[in-house]
C-alpha cells in the first residue's frame, strides 16, 4: 500500500488491494486526491466492489478520497459474514482504523445505510457526515420483508432472463425501465481484475441480518448530531420511502432529497444530480 502511486481518477481503473484486520483481509479499492476526509463507501445486500455505480464513484473522486471495501466473507475478503448489522458495523469500524483513518465521511446504501446508522452511534468521533440512501432505521417499516421481496424478483429476473436489480432497484415505467438498463450497463464497464461474486452462504446471512434489523426495536436517532443527508427513490419497494422520510425526521441534522420516479436505486437512476448534492453537502 504505497501511498506515492499515482493518484487514480476512475473507479474502472482502481486496483484491489488488501488490508490485514482482525483476522480478515478486507479487499478494497481506493480512488481521487490523497488529501481532505475521505469517503468510505457501505454496500448493500449481495454487493462486492463491482456493484458501485462507476458515475457515483467517479464523482465523488473528483473532488475527494473514495474507499470502497467488501464486508467480511463477501467478495474477495476473507472470513465468515455476520449475521448481525452490528456485527457488520464493527468489521467496517476495524477496517477503517486499519487503513490509519481517524475521521471519515460515510456513504451507505441500503444495508449499508443501516450499517452506517450503527457506526456513527457507537464510534460517532470516527465521522464527520453521513450520507444515507435507500434504506431505514431498526424497526423499519416493511424491512423484515427484504428476502421476500427479493426472492420474488430474483424469480421474475430468471423468468424475464434480467437482472433481479432490474426489478428490485428501478420502477417497471419506461423511466424506470430505461434508468437499470443503463445502470447495469455501467457496472460491466470494468473489464480487468473484477471482484469474485458473493457466495450463497453470504448471501443469506446478509439477509438474516437484515430481517433482524428490521425486527429490532427502534433506535433514538436524537444522539446522532452529525449533519446527514438522506436520499431514496420516491417509489422503493426494498425498503419502503417511508422510512427514508421517517430517518429525515428522526436525524437531528438531516436534509432529505427524494427523487421522482425512481425506486431503491434512485441515487443511481439520478445519479448526476445525486453527486452534485453530495458534494454541495460534504463541502459545506
Amino acid at each position: 500500500m504505497s501511498s506515492s502511486q499515482d493518484v487514480v481518477s476512475s473507479y474502472q481503473d482502481a486496483p484491489t488491494r488488501t488490508v490485514s484486520a482482525g483476522g480478515v483481509d478486507f479487499a478494497y479499492r481506493e480512488l481521487g486526491p490523497k488529501t481532505g476526509v475521505p469517503v468510505v463507501l457501505v454496500t448493500h445486500l449481495a454487493a462486492v466492489l463491482d456493484n458501485w455505480d462507476p458515475r457515483v464513484v467517479d464523482g465523488l473522486a473528483a473532488h475527494h478520497r473514495v474507499i470502497a471495501f467488501d464486508n467480511r466473507g463477501v467478495g474477495a475478503s476473507t472470513g465468515t459474514t455476520p449475521k448481525t448489522i452490528q456485527e457488520m458495523a464493527a468489521d467496517a469500524v476495524t477496517f477503517i482504523r486499519a487503513l490509519g483513518l481517524t475521521k471519515v465521511d460515510l456513504l451507505g446504501f441500503s444495508m449499508g445505510g443501516m450499517i452506517s446508522q450503527v457506526i456513527v452511534r457507537t464510534e460517532p468521533d470516527l465521522v464527520r457526515k453521513l450520507i444515507i440512501a435507500g434504506t431505514g432505521p431498526a424497526g423499519g417499516e416493511g424491512i423484515k420483508n427484504v428476502t421476500r421481496i427479493s426472492n420474488i424478483d430474483t424469480v421474475r429476473a430468471l423468468l424475464a432472463l434480467q437482472d433481479p436489480k432490474q426489478f428490485l432497484f428501478f420502477t417497471r415505467t419506461a423511466n424506470g425501465k430505461r434508468a437499470g438498463k443503463e445502470f447495469l450497463g455501467r457496472l460491466k464497464e470494468r473489464k480487468n481484475n473484477r471482484d469474485k461474486a458473493i457466495s450463497l452462504k453470504a448471501y443469506r446471512a446478509q439477509l438474516k441480518a437484515i430481517h433482524r434489523w428490521g425486527l429490532e426495536q427502534p433506535s433514538d436517532l436524537s444522539v446522532v448530531k452529525h449533519p446527514v443527508l438522506v436520499a431514496n427513490g420516491d417509489n422503493d419497494r426494498m425498503v419502503p420511502t417511508s422510512n427514508t422520510h421517517d430517518l429525515a425526521r428522526r436525524l437531528s441534522d438531516s436534509e432529505l432529497v427524494i427523487y421522482p420516479d425512481a425506486g431503491h436505486g434512485g441515487i443511481f437512476q439520478f445519479h448526476a444530480q445525486f453527486v452534485g448534492k453530495a458534494l454541495e453537502f460534504l463541502a459545506r
